[in-house]
């Protein structure tokens, strides 16, 4: 019989690479991970690791394990949720930032009134993280985007569920003529940090354009694009997500073929249709539809 605990830690180990991020996640000390690993070791009877320099990387005994240890995880979550109370678990969710500002309080709102027992706990995660990390169990849902042009990977552990549509518009300080991406070459841009699908997608228009952006500030608070936007510091490009209800602040500028960047919820298979999951699915999307609805009017 192998311990549930120790194949978690060996499947982090799979996912992170490192005893020491596998630590950090667990909330354990590396010592009691590597014990608890040559325990693991000790009971399947085979190599699972080899050294790695000052590290360890699997065998392919313990790629094999891991890959069951997995499917088990899975199994255990199932079976937890079709033991548990409706609201006996929290639920625990990553938001990027706009929809953290935009769409958690009136979410919150209809959850207090249907759900008044459920405990929700909230991260603003960006969605790169988010998805790796509700792979890995830190969190249960996820609310994501993914731009023009560009899909994230479709993993076949995860439920993905589309929201909304979220359009994308230039953005340039309220008295500014210019009329388009072409007229902005030389200018000073705010835009999200490298690595991030906004920062590629952003960076991607401009070359369209003809011209490789000025990027001073990288920056991945959006209240801080506004506002140096606002004040004439900078130009970008912002979701309408952004407004949240609000009037602009700066002039928008539409861009050819009205881009609209995609959001959608992601949750792990096993674990989609527990009760307080479906939940807070069904009013973070609710929340997107009436804030779809307001932009209408």
């Amino acid at each position: 019989m192998f311990e549930l605990r120790r194949l978690r830690m060996l499947h982090e180990l799979a996912l992170r690479g490192t005893l020491a991020a596998v630590a950090e996640a667990l909330a354990y000390s590396p010592s009691t991970i590597s014990q608890q690993l040559a325990l693991l070791e000790r009971e399947a009877g085979v190599a699972l690791f080899e050294p790695d320099g000052r590290g360890l990387r699997l065998t392919a005994h313990g790629r094999l394990l891991a890959a069951h240890a997995e499917h088990v995880l899975e199994l255990d979550e199932h079976v937890h949720g079709v033991l548990e109370q409706p609201a006996a678990a929290p639920v625990r969710i990553a938001v990027m930032q706009t929809a953290a500002q935009s769409l958690l309080a009136p979410a919150l709102s209809r959850l207090a009134v249907d759900e008044p027992q459920l405990r929700v706990e909230v991260s603003d995660v960006p969605p790169e993280e988010g998805l790796f990390e509700l792979s890995a169990r830190r969190f249960d849902l996820v609310l994501a985007e993914q731009y023009p042009g560009s899909a994230r990977e479709h993993r076949a552990d995860l439920d993905r569920r589309p929201v909304g549509q979220d359009p994308i518009r230039l953005a340039v300080p309220p008295h500014d003529t210019a009329t388009g991406l072409a007229a902005l070459q030389g200018r000073a841009w705010v835009m999200e940090p490298r690595g991030t699908a906004a920062r590629r997608w952003a960076v991607d228009q401009c070359r369209a354009a003809g011209f490789e952006p000025d990027v001073r500030f990288e920056i991945a608070d959006l209240t801080t694009h506004v506002r140096l936007i606002a004040s004439g510091h900078a130009v970008g490009l912002l979701p309408d997500l952004v407004w949240s209800g609000q009037v602009p602040t700066v002039r928008m500028i539409e861009l050819p073929g009205s881009p609209t960047r995609e959001l959608f919820t992601a949750a792990r298979r096993a674990t989609a249709s527990r009760h307080g999951i479906l939940s807070v699915r069904t009013a973070l999307h609710g929340a997107f539809a009436g804030h779809a609805a307001d932009r209408r009017l």
